[in-house]
Order: C-alpha cells, then sequence, then structure tokens
C-alpha cells in the first residue's frame, strides 16, 4: 500500500476540523484506510540522513504517514484526502469536474501533435492546462509529490507513464510530439542549475553515473538503448521534456507560475488518460474558476481516429441489485440509505429504479477503482460503517484440508529425511540449455517465458533434476567422504493441449546421492523404500524366489506392483539406470513408467561441474497415491 506524509496542522485546516490522535485514526479506520505512523518534521529528515526540520530541537512539526489502497490514486495528495474525507464526513459535496474553452487566441485550443516515430518507442499522450492556478509551499509540494507517488504506483516507475508540467507562460503552443536522434536534442534540463547544456546521450550517461542524480538513473534504462528518444517540443523548437527522464529547466514550474501546461506520454493509453484525470480533477481546485481545466487537442498523424480530446474527465455509471447489496452487506438497508451511502463515497448522484430494482450511481473522472457492482457495494460497505455490520455465526460449517496430493507429499517428505536425506527448494525457472542440453535430452516443448529476465530464467522447468543438480554445483567443496543426499518434492509444468491454460503441472520426488562411489545401491534402495511406505509391492518375476512365501502371497494380492527394466534415458549411464513400472491386476493391465533412476552420465556431472559420482531417482508421485 502507498503511505503518504502529510504535516498534520495542514492536514487538519483542509479538513476545516481538529481531531486527536485517536479521534482520527478512528476516521481513518472508517473511511478504509490506515494511519500507520505519527512523527514529526525531524525524524523524517534524520531517516533520510538530512538535518532536522522546522522547529529546532522539538523535532518539527507533527507528521501523519497513512497507508492508502493503491487503487485509489485520488487520494495520494494532501487535496484528494482531505476532499474525500470531507465528503465522506458529510462536511461537504462531490464537486462537478468541467472542461472549458479557452478565452485567449480567438477561442482556439492548443494542439499536440504527435508524429508517427513515436509509435515505437512511447505512441501516446495526454494534455491539459489548468489557468489561473496559485501555488504557495503547500501546494507547490503536494503537486510534486501527487506526481511522485503516480509514477511510482499506476505509471509502474514511468515505465507505462511519464508526467510533465510546464509553465505554460513561458512557451509558444502548438506543441509536437516526436522521436529523434538523441544527438539533435540539446537542452538544458530541470536538475541543471548553472544552466548546462546537453544532447539527450550525454544527459543520460550523466544521470546513470552521477552520484547527485542517482534518483533518476533507473528511467535512463527504459530509452537508452532506443535508436530514437522521445521529446516534446513547442512551436519555437524549445524542449519541454525528455520522457520519461527529464523536463526542461526552460519551463520549469515555480511559486509565480500561473498557468500549467500537463503532458503525460505513455505506452498505455488508458492509464494515460487516467493518470492526467488524476493530476488535473486534483490541482484544478486551486484555479480561479474551481475544477475546471482546459481541454487540448491530441492530433495522431497516420493514424485511425487522428484527433483526440484531452482530459476525458468521463463519468459513467454502474449499476448495482439492492438483493447483492443488502446481502453482501449483511442488512436490510433501504434504497434510500444506499444512496447516501453512496453519496458520502463520491459516486453520486445515486438513484434507486424500482421497476428493475437497482441503484444506479455516477462514478466521477477520480474514481477509476470502481469498476464493477461489486465495488459500488464494497463502497457501501465502507460508509456504513465494518464495526456496524452484524457479527452471526455462518450458516454452513466448512473445516479446510489439505489436497490429497499435498497431504501424501508431506508424509513422503518426512519418512525421505528420516531416510537420511536433506530436503531442499530450488526454482521453478531455468535456461533450456540446463533443461536439455545439459542433461543430454533432447529439447521438446516446454512453457516459455515470453520476456525473460535473464538466460536463467527462460522456460518451466519439465524436470527437478537441474534444480537438485545446482544445489549439488554449489555445495561441491563441501566433504562427501559420508557422502551427500538430497530431495526435493515439488511441480515440474508439462505442455498439455487438452488442458484450458495449455499446461498442466506434474507432482514429482527428485533424489540424490553422491559420494566417492557411485551408489546406485542407495538410490535404488530408496525406490524400494518409497514403494514400501505407499503399499506397492514388487511383482513376483521381480522380487524373485528369495522371498519366503507368505511375503509373496501379500504381493501377489496388491492391485498395484512394480517392477524395474534398464533404461536408455540418456542423462544416465547406460547399464547403471532404469525405469520404474507400474502395473495393475497382476500384469494384465497397460505398463505405467512413472520415473527413472541410476547413475548420472559424466558428461552431466561435466555439464554442471561435479567432480564426484552422483546417483539420483526422479518419480511421479500422483500414480503412487
Amino acid at each position: 500500500m502507498p503511505t503518504i506524509s502529510l504535516v498534520r496542522d495542514d492536514l487538519f485546516n483542509a479538513l476545516g476540523k481538529s481531531y486527536t490522535d485517536d479521534e482520527f485514526q478512528d476516521v481513518c479506520f472508517a473511511f478504509g484506510i490506515e494511519l500507520d505512523e505519527i512523527t514529526t518534521e525531524g525524524e523524517l529528515a534524520s531517516k533520510d540522513g538530512g538535518s532536522k526540520g522546522k522547529g529546532g530541537a522539538d523535532g518539527g512539526a507533527v507528521v501523519y504517514k497513512i497507508d492508502v489502497p493503491a487503487n485509489r490514486y485520488d487520494i495520494l495528495c494532501m487535496e484528494g484526502l482531505s476532499r474525500a474525507l470531507r465528503i465522506f464526513l458529510e462536511l461537504d459535496t462531490a464537486p462537478s469536474y468541467r472542461k472549458v474553452e479557452p478565452t485567449d487566441n480567438g477561442g482556439t485550443r492548443t494542439v499536440m501533435s504527435v508524429e508517427a516515430s513515436t509509435a515505437s518507442i512511447r505512441p501516446f499522450v495526454a494534455c491539459a492546462i489548468l489557468r489561473d492556478m496559485t501555488f504557495d509551499p503547500l501546494v507547490y509540494k503536494s503537486f510534486i509529490d501527487l506526481q511522485e507517488h503516480l509514477h511510482r504506483n499506476i505509471c509502474r516507475r514511468r515505465t507505462l507513464v511519464a508526467i510533465g508540467t510546464h509553465d505554460l507562460d513561458t512557451l509558444q503552443g502548438p506543441f509536437r510530439y516526436t522521436a529523434a536522434d538523441p544527438a539533435s536534442i540539446q537542452f538544458s534540463p530541470l536538475t541543471s542549475d548553472d544552466g548546462r547544456i546537453f544532447n539527450a546521450k550525454e544527459l543520460l550517461d550523466f544521470y546513470r553515473t552521477d552520484e547527485s542524480a542517482k534518483h533518476l538513473s533507473p528511467y535512463t534504462d527504459i530509452i537508452y538503448e532506443a535508436p530514437r528518444y522521445p521529446v516534446l517540443y513547442d512551436s519555437r523548437g524549445t524542449v519541454l521534456s525528455l520522457p520519461p527522464v527529464i523536463n526542461g529547466r526552460h519551463s520549469r514550474i515555480t511559486l509565480q507560475t500561473r498557468n500549467v501546461f500537463i503532458e503525460c506520454t505513455a505506452t498505455d493509453k488508458t492509464k494515460a488518460n487516467i493518470v492526467l484525470d488524476t493530476v488535473v480533477t486534483m490541482f484544478s481546485q486551486h484555479c480561479a474558476r474551481p475544477f475546471t481545466v482546459e481541454p487540448v487537442d491530441v492530433v495522431y498523424e497516420g493514424r485511425e481516429l487522428s484527433v483526440e480530446t484531452t482530459p476525458l474527465l468521463s463519468t459513467r455509471k454502474v449499476s448495482a441489485k439492492m438483493s447483492e447489496i443488502e446481502g453482501l452487506v449483511g442488512r436490510d438497508l433501504g434504497p434510500e440509505l444506499v444512496c447516501q451511502l453512496c453519496n458520502k463515497m463520491q459516486l453520486g448522484p445515486a438513484s434507486y429504479h424500482a421497476e428493475t430494482d437497482t441503484v444506479v450511481v455516477t462514478v466521477p473522472p477520480t474514481r477509476s477503482d470502481v469498476l464493477h457492482a461489486v465495488d459500488v457495494i464494497e463502497d457501501v460497505a465502507i460508509a456504513f460503517g465494518y464495526n456496524n455490520l452484524p457479527i452471526k455465526v455462518p450458516g454452513t460449517l466448512t473445516v479446510g484440508a489439505p489436497l490429497p496430493i499435498n497431504a501424501f507429499s508431506d508424509l513422503l517428505r518426512d519418512e525421505i529425511a528420516r531416510a537420511g536425506y536433506l530436503e531442499v527448494l530450488t526454482h521453478g525457472l531455468c535456461s533450456r540449455a540446463e533443461n536439455f542440453a545439459k542433461l543430454r535430452r533432447p529439447e521438446t516443448k516446454a512453457v516459455s517465458l515470453s520476456n525473460p529476465a535473464n538466460e536463467e530464467y527462460e522456460i518451466v522447468r519439465t524436470t527437478l533434476l537441474p534444480g537438485l543438480l545446482k544445489v549439488l554445483q554449489h555445495n561441491r567443496a563441501a566433504q562427501v567422504k559420508d557422502g551427500l543426499r538430497f530431495f526435493e518434492i515439488s511441480d515440474v509444468v508439462l505442455r498439455d493441449d487438452h488442458t484450458d491454460v495449455g499446461a498442466k503441472n506434474i507432482r514429482r520426488l527428485v533424489a540424490s546421492s553422491t559420494s566417492m562411489v557411485a551408489g546406485f545401491e542407495s538410490i535404488h534402495g530408496l525406490v524400494d523404500r518409497v514403494m514400501m511406505l505407499v503399499q506397492i509391492g514388487p511383482t513376483e518375476a521381480y522380487a524373485g524366489n528369495s522371498m519366503r512365501g507368505e511375503e509373496r502371497m501379500a504381493v501377489l494380492k496388491d492391485k498395484i506392483q512394480y517392477y524395474i527394466v534398464p533404461s536408455d534415458d540418456p542423462a544416465f549411464f547406460r547399464g547403471r539406470c532404469a525405469d520404474v513400472i507400474l502395473v495393475e491386476d497382476g500384469g494384465k493391465s497397460k505398463p505405467l513408467k512413472v520415473g527413472t533412476f541410476g547413475v548420472l552420465h559424466p558428461e552431466v556431472l561435466k555439464a554442471y561441474d561435479i567432480p564426484f559420482p552422483t546417483s539420483m531417482l526422479e518419480i511421479d508421485l500422483e500414480p503412487l497415491m
């Protein structure tokens, strides 16, 4: 959950009411947020490595650190939170957000032209203008903080959306958004106090190495390797910004700024519009005409629907059945009360339609988190008060229990550990080479990652052997005089066109025995021990005549039996490996191969840099249940 830090006195001034700490904590709980910590500016500054804040020895002003839901972008700043709380406490009503046409320049809208070259790197942009804004230090800080919170949250650290804000009076429209050669982009960035001019490549190199710019360094990776960088110009060729990294110094926002031009470049158009709507709805309250915003025409070159007007500031209707509302809340609320509760959560005006027994709410542009009727019901429950919900014993009694395969796996883990094996847990992803080539196995279809973080995580494993072999590799310096024994019970994933998702999970056991000698008999003994535990006996031919008569009779009565046959698995040493076969009804059914065990091939050991002989077992567990 995002955490916002607000000075208590400033927050109470915005609310128009003061509270004790306990009272405000109750207000937060009722609204569905949490007062996480009460601290001071001095303590926050000392944590950040700075000096104490204003107030000297007393630590400065009291600061509330408040946790808010990750999808409530509208309460990530002082303006949004105080407005939402005032409406929730019925001290105010929800405002109406309006787009107003420009009064200067003959009433012609500002235009942002988007060139086709941006399609390959950052294809979308949404813009708006806030006229006659009044900044003071508190508003300015809140304005910057909201952008940072949005960048960390919905913007996914600027990979999806990057916000640029500019002093419109320092620029000349119309504006142009293009992708250009990095060397041709020359400007002085916002961070350049001395006015130094960089080209775009030099600037990114500077941010990647300079200690003072380490907060910008992660964003350079987004475009660093691209042949062309996105850039915004005004009609005079002044650079507004180099998204998603930095704005230009020329159009920086100051306390004297009155007209603000906002641009959001993006790879996701929907999120760009949400971010722009959030910024303008939060700070349009500081305009001379509160809650108004001037739209901008965005013209896309060479694309369908070439002209779009932003911001959208769209409202929409969402309906919820009264029976579902009252059923989930657990109280008979009545349509009138439900509509009042919706208004408290900025979902008004809400109305009741008797013919369909539904409540229809109006979702404002600030509530992008409301997607479904269930979201409306949740807000009704919050507004009604969770502490006011009835406490009752459920009408049905359910008792949790593990899945049979999990219960079986846990029992088997205990027994194998008692046999002297140490359990490990390895990654479910591996490289193709580890899964196939290093095991001397032909490559087959596997579930692949479309954009792996690195070559070690290319596919979902189809065998547990690589994970255990890498454990042995990392423990090769250990003393093996008495042997190293490891095991793992986990899932592999195999392609299966008969399932909905095209793949299925298979639970398997893998075990290894490493010592100065091959240890085939040790891993063979584990196979027999596992079969004894699951009460699957050997066939008469496999058991041999050494068994006593009564034991042989008991085996013959088993419905499922097993035997082993020589294996040709290339991962193992030929002649020193075997397949485990299950049969039913005394061998009348079709044999089923469930696993393989034996001495690993020397080439496999060399590929994993394991210097000692090793025997391994891998077996499917579900057929043994």
